[in-house]
C-alpha cells in the first residue's frame, strides 16, 4: 500500500535530479510539460487527490517525439477513468490510488490504460507507510539509501544534456537527494459535458520485500535505474505484458522512523521527515545511515526548494501546523542526537 508521500524538491530541482540516459548512453534532462511546473506544489506529506510530479514518454503527448524523450506532467493521484461519467470525479465510490500488480488485467479501470501503453514513473523523496503495534501505529519514511557523496547519473567533464546548454544556474550533475521511481499507470478524464482535461494515476503495489514486511505487506513497484524506468516508459519497444516483469518486489529501499505528526496530512514541514530516536519507541528498530543524509539534506537544501514547500495544497482538517519557534527547536535537538548526543542509545548501522 502506499497512501502517503514525500516530494519536497522545488520545480527546477525536479528536472535536474530526473536526469537519465537513453538506450545511446547520452544524458537526457526532460522539460516540464507547458504549464505543469506551476502547477505542482512541494510538499512533505502528499495524500491522494494531491498533485505529484510524473515522468512518461513525450509520444504520449508528441506521436514525432523521440522514443528515447521524457517529459514532467502534473497529475493528480487517484486514477479516473476516461470513461467515468460523472461529472464530478470526487463522486467515484472506489479508491484508485493504488493498484496491485496482481489484478492490472482484471479491472477495467486498470487495463485500459495499461494496454494502451499509458504507463508512468511517479517521483517522491519516498513514501510513508505505518506498522501496527499494540493499539497504535508507528509511522517510517521509506526511501531510496542516500549517500553523501551521491551525484545522479554523474556526467563526464565535458558531458552535457542532449539538446541542453550547461551553465551556471543549471548547476551541473544534481548532488541532492536521490528520488524514489515508482510505477504507475496514467488516464487522461474529460467531463461529460466538456472542458479541461484531468491527467490522473495510481500507484502499482506488490507484495513487500523481505526488509519492508515487518512494516506492512505491500509495497510500491520500485522502478531502480535508468533501465528499468526507460522499459516501464517505452510502450513503443516495451509491450504491456513484457513490461509487467518490472514489477518484482526489491529489497532496495531503506527506511526510519518518524513522528506521529505525519498522521494529520495538514501538516507540512520538515519534521514529518526527521528520524525520531529509537529509543524513545515501544517497539525499538534500527535506523540507516542514510538518515544523516537525510539531515543534512534538509538543513542545507536550497532555500527556494524549502520556501515553496510550506506553500501546499489546503488539506482536510484545520489543524493548526507547528510554530517556526517549534521547528527550529526540534530541528535542533534532533540535529544533536544524531551528531552524537544519542550516540550511547542510537544502534550501530
Amino acid at each position: 500500500m502506499c497512501g502517503r508521500t514525500a516530494c519536497t524538491l522545488a520545480p527546477d530541482e525536479i528536472r535536474r535530479a530526473s536526469r537519465y540516459r537513453d538506450r545511446s548512453g547520452h544524458q537526457r534532462q526532460p522539460q516540464w510539460r507547458d504549464g505543469d511546473a506551476e502547477k505542482y506544489r512541494p510538499s512533505y506529506n502528499k495524500s491522494p487527490q494531491s498533485f505529484s510530479p510524473v515522468l512518461l514518454s513525450s509520444r504520449h503527448l508528441n506521436k514525432e517525439a523521440s522514443v528515447d524523450e521524457c517529459v514532467l506532467a502534473t497529475m493528480r493521484w487517484g486514477l479516473v477513468p476516461a470513461w467515468f461519467k460523472e461529472s464530478d470525479p470526487s463522486k467515484m465510490q472506489y479508491s484508485t490510488s493504488n493498484c496491485r500488480s496482481e489484478s492490472l488485467l482484471e479491472k477495467k479501470s486498470y487495463k485500459d490504460p495499461l494496454l494502451k501503453g499509458q504507463r508512468c514513473v511517479i517521483l517522491a523523496d519516498g513514501f510513508y507507510e505505518w506498522r501496527r503495534q499494540q493499539k497504535d501505529k508507528q509511522p517510517f519514511f521509506i526511501y531510496f539509501p542516500q549517500d553523501q557523496g551521491y551525484k545522479q547519473n554523474e556526467m563526464k567533464k565535458d558531458e552535457q544534456c542532449e539538446g541542453e546548454p550547461r551553465d551556471a544556474e543549471d548547476g551541473g550533475a544534481w548532488a541532492g537527494w536521490r528520488l524514489l521511481t515508482m510505477a504507475g499507470l496514467f488516464d487522461c478524464w474529460t467531463p461529460p459535458g466538456g472542458g479541461e482535461v484531468l491527467y490522473t494515476y495510481t500507484v502499482i503495489t506488490v507484495n513487500a520485500s523481505p526488509n519492508l514486511q515487518s512494516i506492512h505487506d505491500r509495497m510500491p513497484a520500485i522502478l531502480d535505474g535508468d533501465e528499468e524506468v526507460r522499459r516501464w516508459l517505452d510502450f513503443g519497444e516495451v509491450r504491456s505484458l513484457e513490461a509487467l516483469k518490472l514489477l518484482q518486489s526489491k529489497s532496495c529501499l531503506t527506511f526510519h522512523p518518524v513522528s506521529s505528526m505525519v498522521n494529520n496530512s495538514r501538516n507540512n514541514s520538515p519534521e514529518c521527515l526527521q528520524p525520531v530516536d529509537p529509543a524513545a519507541m515501544k517497539v525499538p528498530t534500527q535506523i540507516s545511515a542514510s538518515s544523516k543524509m537525510m539531515m543534512s539534506w534538509l538543513k542545507n537544501g536550497s532555500p527556494g526548494k524549502r520556501k515553496a514547500a510550506d506553500d501546499a495544497e489546503p488539506k482536510e482538517t484545520e489543524e493548526k501546523p507547528p510554530s517556526a519557534k517549534q521547528k527550529s527547536k526540534a530541528t535542533g535537538m534532533l540535529q544533536q542526537w544524531l551528531l552524537g548526543s544519542g550516540a550511547s542509545k542510537r544502534p550501530r548501522t
